[in-house]
This record gives C-alpha cells, structure tokens and sequence, in this order.
C-alpha cells in the first residue's frame, strides 16, 4: 500500500470510529464522560523529563514535529485519555507575529521588543514558522487510536496580548490594562493582529487533522465588566465566527479562566461550542446557570488532583454529580501540576472509568 492509500485509510478509520470526546463535544451525554488534562503532556510524566533531558529547551521540543508528536501520544499510551492535546505554547503567536520569544530557566516566558505603547511597526510576521506545529499535527493523528479526538488550542487575544504588551508574565496584567485604557485604538489593533494570526493558526491545525480546538484565556478574570467585553467576549466571537464560516463542523472550546459569575454572558456572546471552567466555580451553580444543552469541561482542582486520596475521591463524586444530567467532559480546572504523582493520575482514571 502507497504511503497516500495508508493515509486515506487511516483517515477513513478515524472518521467512522466512535470518539466519545468528540460526541460530548457535538451535544451528546455519554456516561462515564470522556476524559482528559489540560498540560497532559509534559513535566510531570518521566518520560517527558527523560525526553527533555536528551532534546534540550521548551521550544526547541515544540518546534521539533518528532520530539512534539511523541510528547503528545506519551499520555495517551499510558493513560489511554479520550483526548490528545497538542504539544506546544500559546506564545508561538507573538513569535509569529514577530517578537522574539524565549524561556528563562526557572521564570518563564519573554518576550522582545515589548510592546508597551502598543507600536507594533517593528515586527516582521513569519507565519511560516508554524509550520513544524502543523507537521506534529499530522504525526500525531497518524498514530492516534481511532477513538481518541486531536485537540488544538491556541491563547485568546486579550491572554496572548498581555505578554507581548509586557514581554513576560506578569501578577496582575496591569501593563495591558493600562495601555488598554491609556490608548484604546493602539490596543485594539494589537489584539485584531492576534485575532487573524490565530484564525489562521487554528485552521492551519485543523487541516493538519485537528478534531477540535481550545481557546486558553488564562487571564480573562483580570477585567473590568466593560473591559471583559471589549478585550474578552468580541475577539473571541471573532474568531469562533471566523474558524466556524472557514471550517465549519469544527467544535470550539472556550476556557476564560476566572470569569466567575460572567461565565453565562461569555457563554452565551462568544458563542463557543462548550465551556471549560476553572476550579474556583462551583459546578452546582455552573449546573443551573448555564444553558442544559451546553457541553461542559471540568473542573477538578489541580491541588485535589496532587493532594490524591480522599479529597481526590470526593472532589470527583461532586463534579460528576453536577454535571449528571448534561455533556460533559471531565478535566481539571487548569493544568495538571508538575509534581503530581503518576499514580495519581491513574487513580483518577480508575475512579473514572470503574
């Protein structure tokens, strides 16, 4: 067989394969409900240590298809997750946009120029260095077992803005917020940059084989009513209308990380296709203010998850019994911490799927 003919046929399996991931997210209620992590994939896995140790840095790994693609499947070959989760950052935007982007040892991300005035004439856009991001794509879904779904993801404009407006990440985002005030028509042509480059950043992943997409807003609670809706709820609408018109069918997940009671208002104005939620809110109220049909994602406490034992036990018990009667979709309320023992992991799969 021709490595094209494999690729139809492979194809061809997957599209007739029950994903029950890929189901909850369509509407449907299954029970257990699917399963997976945000930061599946990565620091706490020692096979992922081992990996780092011989490839090198953070971006150097999500840049590198091979070394991304393996670091992707490495949860779903231990765990067997309804969902694998691309490898890679929401910070490969700006780099795409053309600040230079690299990690410090033990602080995180920066970022250059900074964008403190909001002037982006300085950058020179290289899409093309996504590239290698859409390769991993392609090998992953090659080797995916037919019942699990391929999630993309990419950050939502006002998160990804405040890292570039600031060039690391910062406690309360104040250097977005204040030029965000300071000088509203600067700030807004930024976040419209970031809205075309990440359209064009999820479609490119769909192509590649994405079954879905998530949109990380890790900072959308760290604003002003009006604020949250012009930097928060319209960028986002954008782009779940834009990815919707250009490849239509794809379910969009929107996880706006510490909204709090504006959860209902996101849900509902952006348009998203589910809704992750974090673990601050309670799921008996997410339950009841959120519309029946919507699909929900979460939420279990990162710490719980850590912590194991009988806090994991009874923390599972509450979400799954709030979320009995809907779509749901389990998962923490953020990314799985690097200290997390394996096993706990695996007792929260046992729990799961007993």
């Amino acid at each position: 067989m021709s490595p094209e003919s494999e690729k139809k046929s492979l194809f061809g399996t997957r599209q007739s394969a029950d994903r029950p991931l890929l189901a909850v997210l369509r509407g449907e209620r299954r029970e257990p409900p699917p399963i997976w992590l945000m930061r599946q994939a990565g620091r706490y896995l020692p096979e992922y240590q081992a990996l780092r140790a011989q490839k090198g840095g953070f971006l150097e790994l999500c840049y590198d298809p091979v070394a991304a693609a393996e670091i992707t499947l490495q949860p779903i070959r231990r765990f067997a997750f309804d969902g694998a989760i691309l490898f890679s950052d929401i910070l490969v935007i700006p780099q795409a946009l053309g600040q230079d982007l690299w990690f410090e040892t033990g602080e995180g991300p920066r970022l250059a120029p900074t964008l403190l005035d909001g002037d982006m004439s300085a950058l020179v856009p290289n899409p093309a260095q996504l590239g290698p991001i859409y390769e991993t794509v392609r090998r992953v879904v090659a080797q995916l077992p037919a019942a699990t779904t391929m999630l993309g993801f990419a950050g939502s404009p006002w998160t990804v803005a405040t890292y570039m407006v600031a060039g690391l990440g910062t406690k309360d985002q104040a250097p977005a917020r204040r030029l965000a005030y300071r000088d509203p028509d600067a700030f807004q042509r930024l976040i419209e940059a970031i809205v075309v480059a990440t359209v064009d950043y999820l479609c490119g992943q769909i192509d590649a084989g994405v079954e879905a997409v998530q949109l990380f807003d890790s900072w959308a609670g760290s604003l002003a009513p009006e604020e949250f809706r012009r930097w928060v709820i319209a960028p986002n609408r954008a782009i779940v209308d834009a990815v919707r018109s250009r490849r239509p069918g794809t379910p969009i997940i929107g996880f706006p990380k510490g909204i709090g009671e504006k959860l209902p208002v996101y849900a509902r104005e952006t348009g998203v296709d589910a809704l992750g939620i974090d673990e601050t809110i309670d799921p008996v109220w997410a339950n009841q203010a959120l519309p029946a049909s919507l699909p929900i994602q979460g939420n279990l406490d990162p710490i719980a998850l850590l912590a194991g034992g009988a806090a994991l036990e009874n923390a599972v018990s509450r979400i799954r019994a709030a979320f009995s009667n809907r779509p749901h979709i389990f998962n923490l309320g953020h990314g799985i911490l690097p200290e997390t023992p394996v096993v706990h992991v695996e007792n929260l799969l046992s729990m799961m799927r007993a």
